[in-house]
Parts: C-alpha cells; structure tokens; sequence
C-alpha cells in the first residue's frame, strides 16, 4: 500500500488549529509590541500589520467558516501563563520575555476569530503546542487524524506545530495565506522548510475541497 500525504480531508476525522492569532500578537496595541514608538512599529511591523489585514486574517476567517460549516472541530491556541508572574513559563519564553497575563486582553483570541462556546482553547508557553499542552491527547480523544493548521507565526510557533505534529502521526495540512510572519521573504522560506512535512494549500483549495466533498456526501 502506497502512503501519501496528498489525501482529501475528512472532516469526520479533522481538526483545524489557529496559531497564537490572539490580541497579543496580532493586533499593533498588543503586549508583544508595547513600547514601541510609532515609526519603530511601522518600520519593524508595517508589512507584517498591513499582511494580516489585507489577507491573512480575511483567510483565516472564511477557512474557520468553512470548516465550522462541514463539521470540522475547530481549536486555537494562545500563548499565555497559567500564573500571573508567568513562572510557569519555559526557559526560553522567560529568557525572551514573552509573559501573557493570565485571563488578560493579550491573551483573548481577536474577535475576528471569536471561538464558539463549545470550541477548544489551549493556553502555551513554549513555541510548540505539541510541547506546552495536552493537544497530542485531545486530538486523539477527538479521533483527529488530520490536522489543518493556520496562524502565527509561520517560521516560529507555526512551524513547530507542523514538524511536531507530523512526527507523532497526524497528517498535516498548512493553510499558506492563513500564516504570516514578519517579512515576505521569511514567509517563503518556511514554507519551503516545510514543505516535507505536510501538505500545503491555499485557503481556496481548501474552500474548494471542503465544497467537493461536502458535493459527494450530498450524492450519496
């Protein structure tokens, strides 16, 4: 039997991941931009800022509606400590200084994304999720075999979430116009990173697979 990562979504068997798309790092006022002047913002951030309004977030919201639609659990990650000191934190976030408050604004998924009330939201503070949380068990509870990711940041916590999950057995799906990162260019070199670990759609390909396969369970 031939294996292969090119296989259609099941949505009986799929989850969809937002990446750490939360008030903190995706939005200009967000703590992980806090005491930056404005010039320093737009010179740093400008093109990242402008990305995420022009496409990336536009994306991310019709790939949740549509996988809502088809019956695909949808689950987001944040980062965020689980102590108000942020003690919890791993070696590297501490060194970093990346400490999401506890229950704060920074820590809220943006409300372009709202989650429903009855969708998962796992708080982390490592890059990967696989590391931080308890997902590995939560998507097997869920009988998820495949894994569509989308979020921030492509070439950080996004890719470790793709090598990750690739290597305990899901088969991986990254959204590439529902990520982003800082520049064009790093954008691109991770995608090609990844490429061996997952397969890589468009947000229309993924519209448009969903659409078919919802067209053949309509057929049946």
């Amino acid at each position: 039997m031939s294996l292969s990562r090119e296989i259609p979504l099941d949505p009986a068997r799929s989850a969809l991941l937002f990446v750490d798309v939360q008030n903190w790092s995706a939005t200009p006022t967000g703590g992980g931009f806090s005491g930056l002047a404005a010039d320093e913002l737009e010179a740093r951030y400008g093109w990242f800022f402008r990305q995420l309004e022009a496409q990336t977030i536009p994306n991310m919201v019709r790939l949740q509606a549509a996988c809502r639609a088809a019956g695909i659990e949808v689950m987001y990650t944040v980062v965020e400590s689980l102590t108000r000191d942020g003690r919890d934190r791993s070696l590297d976030y501490k060194i970093t200084g990346f400490h999401v408050p506890p229950g704060s604004h920074d820590a809220q998924v943006i409300d372009a994304l709202r989650p429903g009330p009855d969708e998962i939201i796992l708080p982390k503070t490592a890059s990967s999720v696989f590391n931080a949380t308890n997902i590995d068990y939560v998507l097997r509870n869920l009988g998820v075999a495949q894994l569509v990711i989308a979020g921030l940041i492509t070439d950080q916590c996004v890719e470790s979430a793709v090598r990750d999950a690739c290597d305990r057995g899901y088969l991986v799906t990254l959204v590439t116009d529902a990520c982003a990162t800082y520049s064009a260019e790093r954008h691109a070199a991770s995608l090609r990173a990844v490429r061996g670990y997952c397969r890589q759609r468009s947000t229309a390909e993924i519209l448009a697979e969903l659409s078919h396969v919802a067209a053949r369970r309509d057929a049946r």
